[in-house]
Formats: structure tokens, C-alpha cells, sequence
């Protein structure tokens, strides 16, 4: 009876015991997650537009600066579009209404 008893405490023991080492590494890989390239930008872009240096600062050491560089390119692209079509108007004319160039 006792020999029942300690294996089924053992096994307890394990399975708590596992399902602790289990949380501990998703914590632990939740802390190191790779960020990809256009999550990089989008936050970036935001915190620029928010003036806030140190989420500037953490975007940029997600990806490379190349990376970076590409995700802002597409991010700009898309956003262009979208206010282009919201506005009814050409991408070339949103995009120089944004960077306050007169119209071409």
C-alpha cells in the first residue's frame, strides 16, 4: 500500500514539478520573442510620431537597420495607398501633400 502511495506522490511531484519548468520557459520565451521586420516598423514609425526615444531606441534593435529600413519603405507605401484611396486621389499627390511639396 505504502509502495501505491509514494509512486502516486511521485508522480504528482512530477507533473507539478514539470508543469513549473514548462512555465518557466514560456515566460522565458515570451522575453526573448523575435520581433519581425514590419512589427520593427510599425512601432518605430509610432514612436517617432509620438516623439517617445526610448520605444525608437528598443524598435531599433529588433531587426537589423536594413530590415528597418525596408519595413518603414512599406510601411509608408501602404499608408500612402490607403490615404490615397480614402481621399480619392492619386498616391503621388497624398505623398507630396504629406511631405508639404507643392503639387507636381
Amino acid at each position: 500500500m505504502w509502495d501505491t502511495v509514494r509512486k502516486a506522490c511521485s508522480r504528482l511531484f512530477r507533473s507539478s514539478h514539470t508543469e513549473e519548468v514548462s512555465n518557466r520557459e514560456e515566460h522565458t520565451h515570451k522575453e526573448k520573442r523575435t520581433h519581425n521586420l514590419f512589427e520593427a516598423a510599425a512601432v518605430y514609425v509610432s514612436a517617432c510620431a509620438e516623439d517617445d526615444q526610448d520605444q525608437i531606441d528598443e524598435a531599433s534593435g529588433w531587426v537589423s537597420p536594413e530590415a528597418l529600413s525596408f519595413g518603414v519603405s512599406e510601411l509608408a507605401c501602404r499608408a500612402v495607398i490607403a490615404l490615397a484611396r480614402e481621399r480619392d486621389e492619386s498616391p503621388q499627390t497624398v505623398a507630396r501633400t504629406l511631405l508639404g511639396l507643392p503639387a507636381a
